[in-house]
């Protein structure tokens, strides 16, 4: 991924065509794409029946209508020629803004549980901030692609970090850290993917973490005083303090929560119990079973064996993602697929890690396999975008 800047180096700018005498056709449809979509999306249609197949909260049908009402938006963006909307990026920038600030206008949003406001009422709940990555992915790669591929006077790049930390700041008013960790690694991945010098993103990273050290501290001087801390929810605390000590006897939700994970993944053995055989989620010993430990229930009930097909399937959509960033047309189709690369890797690696205690938990879903209609709607979005980049990319001749 480092190689990128240098490779769109020579790419034509985004607002240049190749000329009409070196154009060649793109088949409009790319096969191994939607093979590996369609088997990962059957997937994860198959865990989420038999997860939700023993909680009344869950709704299976909704499921079903969010993976309908994508597959139909991912054909319409897949239709629009995504080079239309590099030159938007306040356009985007105000809309982030505005869907993720919905919830807290009176009447409309919603509580999501734990003081979140995270969702809005419109005759169903909808989570904003989810839709928002879509218009995050194309803000941050319009204002990579204004640079060329390099990124390497103070000034812009400031600038640029500026605008892509907005969704970020906006989305911990509600809060929710979560959404807002996939904000981050979008803007990091669009950095890296549009040329900024990695000097500047090392001394980023650097003062990143110590502003983490400065609010855990500055917060336990307010604790001190005050008798409660006021930066950072107590569940928040909890989920830190739990993926740093593990094997201490903490009795809170986090502690117990992963536990309970960890018993579901080891109980799968080779081939696993078999689906809709899970005792970890069928006997209510597992939370958020359809949603956040998705991966529990695929592991439980299929073992190491489908964790293998689900990790295989990943892999392969990734890698031909890549391809198609490779082969795009101009630097801003590069930055938004590598960016959604980006954002599905960090999910997948997060979600997976912290069941297993690898990574804190934080609530993120596992893309096209956890329940929520929302959440499925938007990773049909992200691939009617890559499928843009694909279908409306021009190759030179030789």
């Amino acid at each position: 991924m480092a190689s990128l800047p240098q490779i769109d180096s020579l790419k034509t700018a985004q607002h240049e065509m190749p000329s009409a005498s070196k154009k060649r056709k793109t088949p409009w449809f790319n096969l191994p794409f939607m093979l590996v979509v369609a088997l990962l999306v059957g997937y994860g249609l198959v865990v989420v029946y038999s997860a939700v197949s023993v909680d009344a909260d869950y709704s299976f049908s909704r499921q079903l209508m969010g993976v309908a009402a994508g597959a139909v938006l991912m054909l319409v963006v897949w239709r629009v020629d995504y080079r239309a909307l590099a030159g938007f990026t306040m356009v985007f920038l105000i809309i982030n803004v505005v869907l993720i600030l919905s919830p807290h206008i009176p009447g409309l949003g919603t509580d999501a549980g734990m003081g979140a406001k995270s969702w809005i009422k419109l005759g169903m709940q909808i989570q904003p901030g989810e839709f928002a990555k879509v218009t995050v992915v194309l803000m941050d790669a319009s204002i990579m692609a204004r640079y060329g591929g390099k990124l390497d006077d103070l000034r812009e790049y400031l600038k640029a970090l500026g605008l892509m930390l907005v969704p970020f700041l906006c989305i911990m008013t509600q809060p929710d850290l979560g959404t807002g960790l996939v904000y981050l690694f979008i803007a990091a991945v669009s950095l890296v993917a549009g040329g900024a010098r990695p000097k500047y993103l090392l001394i980023t990273l650097a003062v990143g973490i110590l502003l983490v050290v400065a609010v855990f501290a500055l917060d336990e001087v307010i604790k001190s005083s005050t008798g409660e801390y006021k930066l950072l929810k107590q569940y928040q605390r909890n989920r830190l303090l739990v993926f740093m000590n593990q094997d201490s006897n903490n009795l809170t939700d986090e502690g117990y929560n992963l536990k309970q994970a960890q018993i579901a993944i080891g109980s799968g053995g080779l081939f696993g119990k078999g689906l809709f055989n899970g005792t970890q989620h069928s006997l209510g010993l597992l939370p958020e079973a359809p949603t956040d430990f998705i991966f529990c229930v695929l592991a439980e009930e299929l073992g190491f064996v489908g964790v293998l097909g689900l990790l295989a399937l990943y892999i392969a959509l990734l890698l031909i993602c890549f391809q198609i960033a490779y082969n795009a047309s101009d630097l801003f189709g590069t930055v938004i697929v590598m960016s959604i690369i980006g954002m599905w890797l960090f999910q997948i690696l997060e979600n997976i890690g912290m069941d297993c205690g690898l990574m804190p938990i934080t609530g993120i879903p596992l893309p096209f396999v956890s329940y929520g209609s929302s959440f499925m709607v938007v990773n049909f979005i992200m691939l009617g975008m890559i499928g843009s980049v694909w279908s409306h990319k021009t190759k030179l001749g030789h």
